[in-house]
């Protein structure tokens, strides 16, 4: 972690993202701004391409955001909660948290400098303990040795942030539903597109099973958006992978609701909510939660 990182970049135009908005029509808005920011700028002090951690292999627990923050504990979940089911954060299985996009928040040569900057005066205080203990040690061969180990701990350290760079989350294997739900949003494409390019199916299965896990969407609502993001007319051009979807969930779920409201109150909207194809169940977007 560098602690000579004392600032991060904010957009002027922030709260004109969509996501932003969605966000400020929840009941804690304000909250999970305020934890928005705070994440941004812990990830700044670590200084690690976005990741947010205490020290090396060390991520921050829930309980460890919810004091450093000064808020409570359920706060805090909700809010990471809500980040990373907007796509703001992500969260590997080791639980380390990752800003999203880190270079669209952040001078990232500003802080590649300030990296730089750290290791070359690391490496001015080596070199200074190398004359030192040189001066004291008569025998060159112990001194040559030492120079040696000094040298690998330097490649031992550049290769740990090559690693961390290149770090990925592993996932486990999806399951049928994930699969079959793949090839139905594949399939409906297909039906509009029959020159739609087959994706990397075991692809969308992985992003359809963190929906289901991370998310925590049931198999019938994911299939649901999936056959009603299909039926509309704006929603069809724009879902054209499994990963699309997920990213959109939220959003398209504050629509469906909001179609129904107006029906509800006598004001029919342009688009029809349709049914499920395989469950029929017009009223299946009830359940979803946020």
């Amino acid at each position: 972690m560098s602690s000579s990182v004392k600032w991060i970049k904010l957009s002027t135009q922030m709260f004109e993202d969509e996501k932003i908005r969605l966000i400020e029509s929840m009941p804690e808005a304000d909250t999970i701004l305020i934890i928005w920011v705070k994440l941004l700028a812990q990830a700044g002090k670590t200084n690690a391409s976005g990741y947010i951690y205490l020290a090396e292999n060390i991520p921050f627990t829930d309980e460890m955001l919810a004091t450093i923050f000064n808020r409570s504990l359920p706060t805090v979940r909700l809010a990471l909660r809500t980040l990373e089911q907007f796509g703001m954060i992500e969260i590997n299985d080791d639980h380390t948290i990752c800003i999203s996009n880190w270079e669209k928040h952040q001078n990232v040569e500003g802080l590649e400098k300030i990296r730089e900057q750290n290791r070359l005066r690391k490496q001015k205080e080596r070199e200074r303990k190398k004359l030192l203990e040189t001066s004291q040690d008569s025998h060159v061969t112990v001194t040559q040795n030492h120079a040696t180990d000094i040298d690998k701990e330097e490649e031992l350290e550049e290769e740990k942030e090559k690693k961390k760079k290149k770090k990925k989350k592993t996932s486990p294997k999806y399951e049928t539903c994930d699969i079959t739900l793949a090839e139905l949003l594949y399939n409906r494409i297909l039906k509009r597109d029959p020159k739609f390019k087959k994706p990397n199916l075991e692809k969308w299965a992985n992003d359809i099973r963190l929906m289901r896990e991370r998310d925590e969407r049931t198999p019938e609502q994911i299939e649901y958006l999936i056959n009603w993001s299909q039926e509309n007319s704006f929603w069809c051009s724009n879902i054209l992978s499994a990963s699309k979807l997920r990213d959109k969930a939220t959003t398209l779920i504050l629509q469906i609701k909001g179609e129904k409201d107006k029906k509800q109150n006598g004001g029919y909207p342009n688009e029809r909510v349709q049914s499920s194809s395989r469950s029929g169940n017009t009223g299946e977007y009830n359940n979803f939660s946020l």
